[in-house]
C-alpha cells in the first residue's frame, strides 16, 4: 500500500491553481464529437482516468473496452455502443464490476438493443450486439443516476423512432441533465425537457469546434484550503461564472463558511469573507460530488450540518456515506446517518487515531477532500494516487501551500 504524509501548517494562503478541465463536461464532448462525426480536435480536454479510458475507447479498433473505474465512461460507452453496429464487449476493475448498470441496460434493450450480463445479472461485463435502435418511450424514477438518463439522451436522436424519456418522482442531479441538453443543442440537436418529460426527435448532430471549461468540482478542495485556514487568498484560473456545471454552486455555498468570489477575466478570486454559519443544512440533490467536501470542512471548522439528497452517494466509487462515516471518525469526529440519503454532524467528538491514516476506498474524492485536514494537522492518505481519476496534478498543487 502506497501511503502519503502530509502536513503543512498554514496560518495564510497565497495560491495561484490551474484547475483540471472539466471531467463531465469532456466525456459528453467526447461522445457529441463521435456522434457528429466531428473532424474538430476538442480544446482542453480533461486529462485524466475517466476521460483517458474513453478517448482510447473511442479511437480504438479493438472490440473489447476495459474501461477500469470509469463510471462515466461505462455508462456512456454502453449506450454509444448499443447504437454502433458490432459486437463488442465493455468490462472494468472488480469495483466497476459491483456498480449496478440494470436500469440502463433495461432501458437500452426495451428501446431495440440487445446487450448480455457475461458475468453477473445487473452488472459489467457486458456483451453488446450493436444496432440501430428502434427508439420510442420509456419510464424512469428520476432518483437514478444522471449519467444513465444523460447516455440515453445522448444517443437519442440517433433512434429510429426518436425518444420520450418520463422521470417519476423526485429528480436528483438535474444539472448534470441540463448540462447534457445545454451540450446537445450546441451541436445542433433540440431537446424539449419540459416538467419530467425529456422529448428528442430524429435528428443530426453538426460537428462543431468544441473547447472545454475548467472543473468546478475540482475547484471544491481550494475552497475547503482557504476556509480552513481563513487568511490569504486563491487564484483559480479558467472557471467563469456562467458555467455549465452543477458544482459551481460551490461558490454560494462556501460564502456561509468564509470565502468570497470575485469572477475576473481568467479565473475566480477567493477570498476571506469573515462569515461563518453557526450550522449548516443543505439538499445535494444537484450537487452530490461536493458532499465530501462540505462534510470534511463542516468539521474541521466544527460546524454541526444534516445533508440530505444523497441518494447516490452509495453507487459511487464506493459507498460515500460509510466511507465518510468511517474515516471522519479518526479525526474524531461522530458522524451518522440520520435517515436514509441523509448525512449529520450534530458536534459529537471522539478520540481521534493516534495516527490517522485515510482509506481511499479507490476514490479520488475521498483523498481530495480529506487532504486539506494537512493544515491543521499531520495526516496520512492511502493510495494517494486515487486522484488521477479527475485531477492527476493535485498533489503537485497541493504542495504549491508549503
Amino acid at each position: 500500500m502506497t501511503i502519503k504524509q502530509l502536513y503543512i501548517p498554514k496560518n495564510s494562503l497565497q495560491l495561484q491553481i490551474k484547475l483540471p478541465a472539466s471531467k463531465s463536461i469532456s466525456n459528453r464532448a467526447l461522445i457529441l464529437d463521435a456522434l457528429s462525426y466531428s473532424g474538430y480536435e476538442i480544446e482542453n480536454l480533461a486529462e485524466c482516468d475517466d476521460t483517458n479510458v474513453l478517448i482510447n475507447a473511442l479511437d480504438s479498433n479493438d472490440t473489447t473496452f476495459d474501461i477500469g473505474a470509469a463510471g462515466t465512461s461505462m455508462r456512456f460507452l454502453t449506450a454509444f455502443l448499443s447504437k454502433t453496429v458490432g459486437e463488442w464487449v465493455i468490462t472494468g476493475s472488480e469495483r466497476m464490476k459491483q456498480r449496478p448498470i440494470k436500469l440502463l441496460v433495461d432501458a437500452l434493450n426495451a428501446l431495440g438493443a440487445r446487450i448480455e450480463y457475461i458475468e453477473k445479472e445487473g452488472f459489467p461485463p457486458l456483451r453488446i450486439f450493436g444496432s440501430a435502435l428502434m427508439g420510442g418511450e420509456i419510464h424512469l424514477k428520476g432518483n437514478v443516476s444522471s449519467q444513465y438518463i444523460s447516455a440515453l439522451m445522448m444517443i437519442a436522436p440517433t433512434m429510429i423512432n426518436g425518444l420520450k424519456i418520463v422521470l417519476q418522482g423526485k429528480i436528483i442531479s438535474r444539472p448534470y441533465i441540463n448540462m447534457t441538453l445545454r451540450m446537445m443543442e450546441e451541436y445542433g440537436v433540440n431537446v424539449d425537457f419540459t416538467d419530467n418529460i425529456i422529448q428528442i426527435e430524429p435528428q443530426q448532430y453538426q460537428a462543431v469546434p468544441y473547447q472545454v471549461e475548467s472543473d468546478w468540482s475540482a475547484a471544491s478542495y481550494w475552497y475547503e484550503a482557504l476556509s480552513i485556514v481563513g487568511n490569504g487568498g486563491v487564484f483559480l484560473k479558467g472557471l467563469t461564472e456562467n458555467s455549465y456545471q452543477g458544482d459551481s454552486k460551490v461558490a454560494e455555498l462556501f460564502e456561509q463558511l468564509g470565502v468570497k468570489t470575485s469572477y475576473l477575466e481568467d479565473g475566480a478570486l477567493l477570498s476571506p469573507n469573515g462569515k461563518q454559519i453557526r450550522k449548516m443544512e443543505y439538499d445535494f440533490t444537484d450537487q452530490p460530488d461536493l458532499t465530501q467536501t462540505f462534510a470534511v470542512t463542516c468539521c474541521l471548522k466544527g460546524i454541526p450540518f444534516l445533508f440530505s439528497g444523497l441518494e447516490s452517494l452509495k453507487i459511487k466509487e464506493t459507498d460515500r456515506i460509510a466511507a465518510l462515516i468511517n474515516e471522519l471518525a479518526k479525526l474524531g469526529y461522530i458522524v451518522y446517518e440520520a435517515a436514509e440519503s441523509q448525512l449529520a454532524w450534530d458536534g459529537k467528538r471522539c478520540e481521534p487515531a493516534q495516527t490517522i491514516s485515510i482509506s481511499t476506498y479507490d476514490d479520488h474524492r475521498m483523498a481530495m477532500a480529506f487532504a486539506p485536514a494537512a493544515l491543521l494537522f499531520p495526516i496520512n492518505i492511502e493510495e494517494p494516487q486515487v486522484v488521477s481519476k479527475s485531477y492527476p496534478g493535485f498533489w503537485d498543487d497541493f504542495e504549491k501551500m508549503k
